[in-house]
C-alpha cells in the first residue's frame, strides 16, 4: 500500500501537483491524464527521484525520505526516455541495480533471454538504439522483489514483437499479491493481454479513481 499525505510539488513557486491523501492498494493501474497535468511528476516522486513537500508511505511504515535506501531498495522505476552512462555496458548496468535491490542469482537471465536481448548486453549502451534502452530499462525496473513498479510510457519505442513479452511479465506479478504496478501511458493496453487494470485519474489537484 502507498499513501500520499499533504503531497504538493511546485517549480518555481507554480504548484503542478496538489494530493492531500490518497492510498494505492496492491494491484495494476494505469495512470491517465492530458498532457503536464503530473503523470510524470507523481511517478518520479513515487520514484524518490525528485523532491516534493508532504509524505509518501509504503505499507504504514516505510517513509520515502525517513527510510529512503529501505523505501527506494523495494521501488523500482523505469522512465519514459532512460538515459545511462554511456560508458557502461548494459551487464555492469544490471550487476549494479542487482546489488542495489539485493536480486537473485541470474534473476536477469529470463529477461534477457524473453526480450531477446543476450546478443548485445555487453555491448557499450552508447551502441543502443532507443528501443533497445527501454528493454533495458524495462529489465532493471523488475530486478529485486519490487513491491512497486513504476512504469513511464513502457510502450514507446518497443516493438510489436516485444509488447506481448513486457505484458507477460507484468501479468506474471499477479501472482505477487502485495505489487504495486503503476503505469503511466499515452497508448491504450491491448485487452486481453493483461489482468484487471483499473484507472487512476490525474489533473495536477485532483487524483482519483475511475472506472
Amino acid at each position: 500500500m502507498l499513501q500520499l499525505k499533504n503531497f504538493r510539488k511546485a517549480y518555481m513557486g507554480h504548484v503542478v501537483l496538489q494530493i492531500d491523501n490518497f492510498t494505492i492498494i496492491p494491484g495494476m493501474y494505469w495512470v491517465r491524464g492530458s498532457n503536464g497535468s503530473g503523470k510524470s511528476t507523481l511517478l518520479k516522486a513515487l520514484a524518490g527521484m525528485t523532491a516534493f513537500e508532504g509524505d509518501i508511505i509504503l505499507n504504514e511504515r516505510v517513509n520515502s525520505k525517513k527510510q529512503a535506501v529501505a523505501y527506494r531498495s523495494v521501488v523500482n522505476f523505469a522512465e519514459a526516455e532512460p538515459i545511462f552512462p554511456d560508458f557502461l555496458t548494459g551487464t555492469e548496468l544490471i550487476a549494479l541495480f542487482k546489488a542495489a535491490k539485493n536480486a537473485p542469482a541470474h534473476q536477469e537471465d529470463f529477461y534477457l533471454e524473453s526480450m531477446k536481448m543476450t546478443a548485445y548486453v555487453n555491448e557499450p549502451v552508447s551502441t543502443y538504439s532507443s528501443g533497445m534502452l527501454k528493454k533495458l530499462s524495462l529489465v532493471l525496473a523488475f530486478l529485486g522483489r519490487p513491491t512497486c513498479i513504476l512504469l513511464d510510457e513502457p510502450l514507446t519505442t518497443l516493438d510489436a514483437e516485444s509488447l506481448p513479452v513486457l505484458y507477460s511479465w507484468i501479468t506474471g506479478l499477479r501472482q505477487q499479491q502485495e505489487t504495486i504496478v503503476l503505469m503511466s501511458s499515452h497508448q491504450t493496453f491491448e485487452e486481453g493481454l493483461l489482468p484487471t487494470v483499473q484507472d487512476i485519474f490525474v489533473d495536477h489537484t485532483t487524483i482519483r479513481y475511475t472506472t
